[in-house]
């Protein structure tokens, strides 16, 4: 548009901003009619002149041929001096002709050219516009008659109108795109003026216009405007943000208009919104796109309550409403993130920012699914963040509902949007992401019916299940066998889309099996009642296929066909189960039956496929009821059970004694004495050729307590017998010296395979008697629980025996021993596939008898290893006696070790037995680790014996008498709590222990363990008393119960006397650190308090020594957290007097215990926040309290007693106190500085082993290199931190205060100093060791400091001093790391070349940071390089170097001011030395 701005200098025509326009001279009311038509006629006449005719009885006025012609003449005309008079007559003329509508509609309606016929063109008023000597007071003139039109209609019936017949509107569109603009101010303040009293919907369309009407000029007058006027009437928003977007408005109106629209996001009608927002977005910059983000997030309210009823009346095709204002809002800002690249990072940026779940909003999430369904390339990082806000409770079930419950129109469009974020969160290694995986799943299928959306979501669940990923499958059964629970009918017609999971059961583990099937059972129970086609082929196919499983000869696929028949029986059988079937049909009960006689035939003539049916079915009696009809039919089978496996007794005596493959039998174990009338026969069925039986008798007993238990109230009085009983098991003089060694090797295999199956007979024995003492059954008295009690402590006095005699005698003959449980099958290791490991540990065991030598040399390497090096994964009792220190009597005497390896079966070498042989009582079974996952598993129901008062069982006060017993159970609950605490985890090796809690959850093992807290801590302190005040073992009383319990009595049969309180003192406190950082347990705050105030001090805690003000009330968990902190503490103290690893131990607790309170205050989020606030208060006393225990350990002076072998091997027990103490004291930084500069120095220059000067006993020269490792790695972290909060405050505050920037800097100046003093030891070292670890943490460090170059860069100028002294003080230790990678190149040292490019790359870009930060500096300071004398280590010039001239030479003296940097390159001299650039 073009503005015209003229002026005639004869006619100086007064500023329209100060002087009112030119009106017709005013005319009194008499003479007025005469002067009107005067004037009328000579405007009709000045139109004429230039070939206008204006009173045209055939329609609107005539134009001529050439309409710029009149504008001309007109321009011309008026322009003149002397035409002053011609122009006020012509305009009185035009204002009096248009006084009539009829005329004023003549002259703004489009012409008819003169000699164009039918052509239109534009309207005479729109010519007239052109002229500019008029041009203003004829837009004045229009927009005060446009007021006389607004009530010429009611209502809103004028938009219905057209063009020529809206008076109103035609004045409106001549000003439209005018060539130009002679007064714009003048102009706009009257539109304004006219704009504020037009009626609302002329008003939208004059807004709507404005850019048309008056272009860009004075853009702020109008912005000012239309801002009051949208504060006056905010309906009017539309056309105004309409106008704010074709403005050309410059940065300061752009961020004004920005403001204005983002103050109507509270106030705006939700069928406008998605113009705003739209508008918003489509206007976002670099500067304000985080400000628009962050007022979008905060005041759009994206919440409704659907009306499902009035929208599926409302549909039409099953296409959305045209009236959703809930989708238009999403249409909008999707077509908006489309176009603005930059709106998809900052909306990303915001949402990573946010910590807090009360912080994010419905709105978050439909963000993040607008942009998956946008963006390809940036999936990945939005997938990052869905899954981070998911994992930290930000995303939350309740908004998903939100999003999509009743809303099915809304989300139709983002249905796979949604659906690919399930699939990414299902695929997910974290719990919690997997389990909002599978809620959206479910919501996904039930919100969504249509069978396409439901075929979508079955298609990806089946392409789960074929991953191959058990985290994933499993997750996704899981969902499958919800759906088929809860809408089995839904999923019948699309069972030809689930069917593809039957491919994939090959690959799947037991408890995954148990999914697939359910899902099919589910629906096959349901087809029989229906008459649905799909239904009965369900129901067909399925029997069908585990017909086929159970038939075949493999184990695996006989396993899928009794999973599958199993859970088929499970349901058809369940009592409450009323479901009608067809007269032709069979019953459901009968259907069962056949299904089970079907599984038991095919299973008897393998063992394996007997136990495992017998395990599947005892778990169905557990958890549901089944038909009294199949009731019968499974105890008329286990009615075989007694004369199989049991005989009569004659008064507790066998009636004949019998020979069994020339071994004779001895009852033992005898709890019932001469009253017991019946025996397990094991030796008779081990050497018979009924030996197979023996394997599946545990599981056939198992079966037989679960039947009992069910049809007998709980109670197991009916078989109560079998707890008592002996058990008749081969002589006990055959593990006498003289007797074992005359037997054959296959008598002593039938001993060994014996005991194995006495031991895990007893195993099954305290499984089922447990379950008498732990529920409350109304026909069991209170005499029968104490009873069972005291012969549960007997059984398991018996099963440690049995383990402890088996471990010692199978190093002697080597026995596979039989499966007897096959539910870790799938746990991860393939030694249970290998059908030659036996042979290879049979073939093991004679090389080594072979060579007494090299069996010389293995036990002193087993030795070698009893250290701390394993310290953090402890997976075995094993572990932690080596751990502790402790050498056992299996280790001591190297003789008769390795005597009894020789010992191979049918006597093929010479063994010399001493008198008696000496078997310890340990839970540690070495020789029966590799096989232990055979054994039957011990159920959580065992672990009520540690709540057994010690009176039961014990006539003698000693503890450590009873502390084998509870070793054995600790031990056991220890790697169920790692099974838990590893879920999600790949299984690295097969687990007894998580067989038992495979299908249990981690909520119900808490609720079972949680009475156990107690005892566990008095268990605790009795071997907590025992080691420090050094108590020997009562012998005598163990030997008595030992006798009471049945055992054979065998001399060197006894306890060791302090591995045992150890391993429990270890043990108790590892289990102590697991539970109480178990993700459950800290959301539970009951099992929490629970756990912490059986671990509290004996006293009451000190209210004022504390610094914690107000002091928390007892009872509450902040209380108690202090108390338990304060007992392991005193242990802690205590135990510095006596033991090493013991203090260390407890330390490592301590620290698991305050490490939890931050994990359980995270998840009381949105919760009490007073309860915050206190945990809040106490969390830094604690801290305080950890790193003075930490800083204790380290000054402690230990001695060799206390130390366990001395300082070897006990690196990583020092790394781990030290980075605790680092973490923990009051300032990182100035300890890192005092340790590294001060205190190492005097331990690098000296070889002596103690020395006391420093205050550190702890740091000699065995533990030199872990205190070196942890001081640089603390150190790089301290950086790290330092670097990203200067980068984060340089972002929020760019040049924030100077004193903050001189702070920064003097800790970024201790980080320099600690990395120079470590570097620059290894000059005085000659340990390859620490020149690596020079290298490596030395790159490291340079590039760390590196990303705070662009900080130093931009202080330079105020704190040039400070950064350059930063920058000399680092290059003594880059000098030093060149110096390093030289040697080791020259001496071949592959320790350190391998770091050597990292660390080179490294320092190059250093020396080029520098240089440009000199460069572009103007404070004088010069940059220099030159060539650097050759030396080694110790500062001696290299031969190759010796020649080197004046010029070189003086390079050694810096000039003033300069900075030489160490070069990234070494270049080769002609002489074959080395020269370094600097």
């Amino acid at each position: 548009m073009v503005l015209l701005h003229q002026q005639n200098p004869s006619r100086k025509r007064p500023s329209s901003s100060s002087v009112p326009p030119l009106h017709p001279p005013k005319i009194p009311k008499s003479q007025a009619a005469g002067v009107a038509v005067d004037a009328i006629e000579k405007m009709v006449s000045i139109l004429a002149e230039g070939g206008c005719t204006l009173i045209n009885p055939l329609g609107p006025p005539s134009l001529p041929a050439d309409p710029y012609k009149l504008r001309r003449h007109l321009s011309r005309l008026f322009s003149s001096s002397s035409s002053s008079k011609d122009r006020s007559l012509f305009l009185s003329g035009f204002s009096s002709y248009i006084q009539s509508p009829s005329n004023l509609r003549r002259v703004l309606i489009s012409l008819t050219g003169s000699s164009f016929g039918p052509t239109r063109s534009e309207s005479l008023v729109r010519h007239l516009l052109l002229v500019a000597p008029i041009q203003l007071d004829l837009q004045i003139m229009l927009l005060e008659k446009l007021p006389e039109y607004f009530d010429m209609f009611s209502g809103d019936s004028q938009t219905s109108l057209s063009l020529e017949d809206d008076v109103a509107r035609l004045i409106i569109n001549q000003f439209r795109w005018l060539d130009f603009i002679v007064d714009p101010s003048s102009f706009t303040d009257k539109l304004m003026q006219v704009l504020s009293v037009c009626p609302l919907y002329l008003k939208k369309e004059i807004i709507g216009s404005l850019p048309e009407i008056i272009g860009d000029q004075n853009n702020k007058n109008v912005v000012e405007s239309l801002e009051q006027m949208l504060h006056e009437d905010p309906s009017i928003i539309v056309p105004v943000l309409d106008s704010f977007s074709n403005f050309n408005l410059d940065d300061q109106l752009q961020e004004q208009v920005i403001t204005i629209a983002l103050s109507c996001i509270r106030t705006i009608d939700a069928e406008q919104m998605p113009c705003l927002l739209r508008f918003l977005l489509l206007s976002a910059t670099p500067v304000n796109v985080r400000r628009i983000i962050s007022q979008i997030r905060e005041h759009l309210k994206f919440v409704r309550v659907p009306n499902t009823h009035t929208m599926q009346k409302n549909k039409f095709k099953g296409k959305m409403l045209v009236d959703n204002t809930e989708a238009s809002i999403l249409d909008a800002l999707r077509s908006s993130l489309q176009f603005k690249s930059i709106l998809c990072q900052e909306i990303l940026k915001e949402l990573n920012a946010l910590n807090k779940p009360r912080d994010h909003k419905i709105i978050d999430l439909w963000l993040l699914v607008l942009l998956f369904k946008n963006g390809e390339s940036m999936r990945k990082s939005i997938e990052k963040v869905f899954k981070k806000k998911v994992i930290e409770g930000c995303i939350q079930e309740v908004m998903l509902d939100q999003c999509i419950c009743g809303n099915k129109e809304l989300a139709q469009e983002y249905f796979l949007t949604l659906l690919s974020l399930s699939e990414y969160l299902l695929a997910c290694k974290e719990q919690k992401a997997r389990d909002f995986g599978i809620y959206m799943y479910t919501l996904l299928f039930q919100e969504f019916a249509d069978a396409y959306s439901r075929q979508e979501v079955l298609g990806a669940l089946v392409t789960h299940v074929g991953s191959g990923v058990s985290s994933e499958v499993s997750s996704a059964l899981q969902i499958m066998a919800s759906l088929a629970t809860k809408h089995a009918q839904e999923l019948i017609p699309l069972s030809s889309h689930i069917n593809g999971i039957l491919d994939y059961l090959e690959g799947l583990n037991v408890e995954n099996l148990h999914k697939v099937y359910e899902v099919f059972s589910h629906m096959a129970l349901l087809a029989r009642s229906g008459v649905d086609r799909y239904g009965s082929s369900i129901a067909n196919e399925l029997l069908i296929i585990v017909r086929k499983q159970v038939s075949h000869p493999d184990l695996n696929y006989k396993k899928m066909g009794l999973i599958g028949i199993l859970k088929i029986v499970s349901c058809l059988g369940d009592a409450s189960n009323v479901t009608l079937s067809s007269p032709f049909q069979k019953s459901n009960a009968e259907e069962a039956l056949e299904l089970l006689e079907t599984s038991l035939e095919s299973c008897r003539q393998s063992s394996l496929s007997l136990i495992f049916f017998y395990d599947e079915l005892t778990a169905i009696l557990e958890s549901r009821t089944l038909h009294p009809v199949i009731m019968d039919w499974i105890g008329k089978h286990i009615g075989e059970f007694e004369s199989v496996f049991l005989s009569d007794l004659d008064g507790g005596q066998l009636p004949s004694r019998n020979l069994y493959c020339g071994l004779e039998g001895e009852l033992w174990m005898n709890l019932d004495g001469e009253i017991s009338p019946i025996c397990l026969n094991i030796l008779p069925l081990a050497s018979s050729s009924q030996s197979a039986s023996l394997q599946f008798l545990p599981a056939n007993f198992y079966l037989l307590s679960a039947v009992e238990r069910s049809t007998n109230q709980g109670s197991l009085g009916g078989i109560d017998a079998l707890l008592g009983c002996p058990l008749l098991l081969p002589s006990s003089k055959y593990f006498s010296d003289a007797e074992w060694r005359s037997l054959t090797g296959k008598q002593k295999e039938i001993i060994c395979l014996s005991v194995y199956y006495a031991l895990n007979w007893m195993r099954e024995l305290l499984n089922a008697f447990c379950t008498q003492v732990v529920g409350k059954f109304e026909v069991t008295s209170q005499s029968t629980k104490e009873d069972i009690k005291l012969k549960l402590l007997k059984r398991l006095r018996n099963l440690i025996f049995l383990e402890s005699l088996l471990n010692h005698f199978i190093r002697m003959c080597p026995v596979e021993l039989p499966l007897l449980n096959l539910l870790v099958e799938h746990c991860g290791s393939t030694l249970i596939n290998q059908p030659n490991y036996i042979g290879n540990m049979e073939k093991k065991n004679e090389n080594e008898s072979t060579s007494p030598n090299k069996g010389k040399r293995k036990k002193i390497a087993k030795t070698s290893t009893t250290s701390a090096d394993g310290k953090l994964r402890q997976p075995t009792l094993l572990d932690v006696l080596r751990k502790a220190g402790v050498v056992t009597s299996q280790e001591i005497p190297s003789e008769n070790t390795s005597k009894e390896r020789t010992s191979a079966p049918g006597d093929q070498h010479s063994h010399v037995f001493n008198e008696s042989v000496p078997v310890e009582v340990s839970p540690v079974a070495q020789a029966l680790e590799s096989q232990k996952f055979r054994f039957r598993p011990l159920l959580k129901e065992c672990f009520s014996i540690l709540t057994f008062s010690k009176n039961h069982d014990s006539s003698c006060t000693d503890p450590e008498a009873e502390l084998p017993l509870s070793m054995y159970l600790i031990h056991d609950l220890h790697c169920k709590l790692e099974y838990f605490a590893a879920l999600g985890k790949q299984c690295s090796s097969r687990s007894l222990h998580s067989a038992a809690v495979t299908r249990m959850t981690l909520d119900k093992f808490l609720d079972n363990i949680t009475p156990l807290f107690p005892s566990l801590r008095r268990y605790l302190d009795s071997a907590f008393c025992i080691l420090k005040e050094g108590n020997e073992t009562c012998q005598e009383h163990w030997k008595v119960q030992f006798a009471a319990a049945g055992n054979p009595d065998i001399t060197n049969f006894v306890p060791s006397e302090s591995s045992i309180s150890i391993m429990v003192f270890k043990e108790l406190l590892n289990s102590f650190s697991k539970i109480i950082n178990l993700p459950e347990v800290q959301r539970n705050i009951s099992v929490l308090s629970d756990l912490l105030e059986a671990f509290q001090l004996n006293e009451t805690l000190d209210a004022g020594a504390s610094d914690v003000q107000p002091f928390p009330s007892p009872g509450t968990v902040e209380y108690s957290y202090l108390g338990a902190c304060s007992y392991l503490e005193s242990i802690l103290h205590a135990a510095c007097s006596f033991s090493f690893i013991l203090a260390s131990e407890a330390l490592f607790t301590l620290e698991s215990a305050v490490i939890s309170i931050w994990k359980v205050v995270d998840k009381l989020e949105g919760e009490d926040k007073n309860i915050r606030s206190r945990f809040t208060k106490i969390f830094p006393l604690l801290c305080s309290k950890l790193g003075s225990s930490a800083q204790k350990l380290l000054k402690h002076k230990w001695n060799d007693e206390n130390l366990e072998n001395g300082w070897k091997n006990k690196g990583e027990i020092v790394q781990k106190i030290l980075r605790i103490y680092l973490e923990y004291t009051e300032s990182t930084s100035d300890l890192l500085d005092e340790l590294a500069c001060r205190i190492l120095p005097q331990v690098s220059c000296t070889t002596m082993t103690e020395d006391e000067d420093h205050g550190f006993p702890t740091l000699c020269s065995a533990t030199f290199i872990s205190w070196y490792r942890v001081l640089f790695e603390v150190n790089l972290t301290v950086l790290d931190k330092l670097v990203k909060e200067v980068v984060r405050l340089e972002k929020c505050r760019p040049g924030f205060q100077p004193e903050n920037v001189h702070t920064h800097l003097l800790k970024m100046q201790k980080n320099v100093n600690v990395v120079v003093a470590l570097v620059n030891m290894s000059r005085t070292s000659d340990k390859v060791t620490l020149h690596a670890m020079a290298v490596k943490y030395g790159g490291k460090f340079i590039d760390s400091f590196l990303k705070a170059f662009d900080f130093l860069q931009v202080h330079f100028q105020m704190h040039n001093e400070v950064i350059l002294l930063l920058v000399k003080e680092l290059q003594k230790a880059t000098r030093t790391i060149q110096t390093l990678c030289s040697e080791a190149k020259g001496l071949k040292q592959t320790t350190i070349t391998g770091k050597i490019p990292a660390t080179k790359r490294s320092l190059e870009r250093f020396l080029f940071r520098v240089k440009a930060l000199l460069h572009a500096s103007s404070s004088g300071c010069t940059f220099w390089m030159g060539n650097l004398k050759h030396k080694d280590l110790r500062g001696q010039v290299v031969s190759s170097q010796a020649y080197v001239d004046d010029q070189t030479d003086g390079i050694d003296e810096e000039p003033e001011g300069a900075v030489d940097v160490d070069p990234p390159v070494i270049v080769s001299t002609a002489s074959g030395g080395n020269s370094e650039t600097e």
